[in-house]
């Protein structure tokens, strides 16, 4: 495969409508992908609604000199969680689900026992609310990782079938393992909760998780090009970018034709169609924004009353969320969004997700300002390790509170 370094090839040339008033971002980005050198990033911007910035830098393709362009799809990772959150809400709004509802009837899913075994009876006490704030009782820290790859081959040899496997074999498995924490006690970052939860939208909406939030969610906004992502190279969606692993890292494939052979961690190893609602999704910066855009005005929101919106980012009850003399903690984790409360505006919080796979990093944000920007990169560290949206937010956040003056334009009409 070929180097990506970017800063080489001085490829931090932006692509996309000129950034009239706001050249500073193109001077950012241009910068740090010649310094960090990402294959190829893209941001978009939205000053209170309206779209007024979005940009490609480097290349969608190393290989063919493929430029990134505003339009550009990337794989969003974890990112999917607010939109599958967003989904949940909905069929709370329409009476299909509540929140507070056990998980484990609307499943119907036996769980696959160990001779001998009894299902951990806190499994029934599991509930929806529990899945979307990462407290259903699953840590990845103290036992394993149901949705990690090494755990596919577990869950085909215990099912005896071949992989790849699906999302149902991977709840029924996880079911005969004993619970981490009594559910609703702690906090435990579960890319498993989220999996559960796209199994409860298709239960509770009849439809297939994909078809529903694409909808629901998506088709109200606008936003038609954003799909689930595929996990091999030759499924690149059209306009799709192609992901390069920093380490070049590789190891036994769990889908494809390659299926137990060494295989790159993007393309094989990693297998996306059994993420979907955790982290599957493909997506253009632009699209990401739209979304955020409308959750940030609960009054007109398209696709949430400001009552569904206020639950989506209210703290967890408990110590999870709320501080041992009341009120909320400073930063919480509420259904699909890290939350940053703003107690004189309670409805100008400040929201945001990251996401990570081998070959991609990315960040929706949200600001208490009315500026938010989605950053995405088809890299996912650079040299030292570090993170690129991790890097680059603290930047793009100093230079939002620099501009004084932001552009009376909109972009979205371009783009959607």
């Amino acid at each position: 495969m070929a180097s990506w370094q970017c800063g080489r090839w001085a490829c931090g040339q932006a692509k996309g409508p000129a950034a009239r008033k706001l050249e500073a971002y193109d001077e950012l980005m241009a910068a740090f992908v010649r310094e960090r050198e990402p294959p190829g990033a893209a941001l978009a911007v939205t000053h209170r609604g309206r779209l007024v910035y979005a940009r490609g830098f480097g290349f969608a393709d190393v290989e063919q000199r493929e430029s990134v362009q505003p339009a550009s799809l990337f794989r969003i990772a974890s990112v999917s969680k607010p939109f599958t959150s967003a989904a949940v809400l909905h069929l709370v709004e329409n009476g299909k689900l509540k929140l507070d509802d056990p998980v484990f009837p609307i499943l119907r899913l036996e769980p696959l026992l160990e001779r001998n075994a009894k299902m951990d009876p806190r499994w029934r006490d599991i509930t929806v609310r529990h899945c979307l704030q990462h407290a259903g009782g699953w840590d990845r820290g103290k036992s394993f990782d149901p949705m990690g790859a090494g755990t596919a081959e577990l869950v085909a040899e215990a099912f005896d079938v071949p992989l790849p496997i699906d999302h149902n074999q991977i709840i029924r498995y996880t079911m005969g393992k004993p619970l981490d924490s009594d559910p609703g006690t702690a906090y435990a970052y579960s890319n498993f909760g989220y999996c559960v939860l796209g199994r409860v939208i298709e239960a509770a909406s009849g439809k297939p998780y994909r078809e529903y939030v694409a909808e629901n969610i998506l088709a109200p906004l606008g936003i038609r090009r954003m799909r689930l992502g595929k996990n091999l190279l030759a499924d690149r969606a059209p306009g799709e970018v192609k992901y390069y692993d920093g380490r070049n890292r590789r190891g036994r494939a769990i889908s494809g034709p390659e299926i137990g052979r060494r295989a790159p961690l993007p393309y094989g190893v990693e297998c996306l169609e059994t993420m979907d609602a955790n982290g599957g999704w493909i997506a253009t910066a632009v699209e990401l924004v739209r979304f955020a855009a409308a959750l940030d005005d609960p009054e007109k929101c398209p696709i949430l009353k400001k009552s569904s919106i206020e639950a989506m980012l209210a703290p967890p009850p408990g110590a999870i969320g709320r501080r041992r003399r009341g009120g909320a903690k400073p930063v919480y984790y509420a259904c699909g969004w890290n939350v940053q409360p703003n107690p004189e505006q309670p409805a100008r919080c400040a929201k945001w997700h990251d996401g990570l796979l081998a070959g991609s990093s990315t960040a929706l944000v949200c600001r208490n300002d009315g500026i938010d920007w989605a950053v995405l990169f088809n890299g996912d560290a650079d040299k030292s390790g570090v993170q690129f949206a991790g890097a680059i937010n603290p930047l793009l956040h100093k230079l939002a509170d620099e501009i004084a003056a932001w552009p009376d334009i909109d972009l979205f009409p371009k783009f959607l």
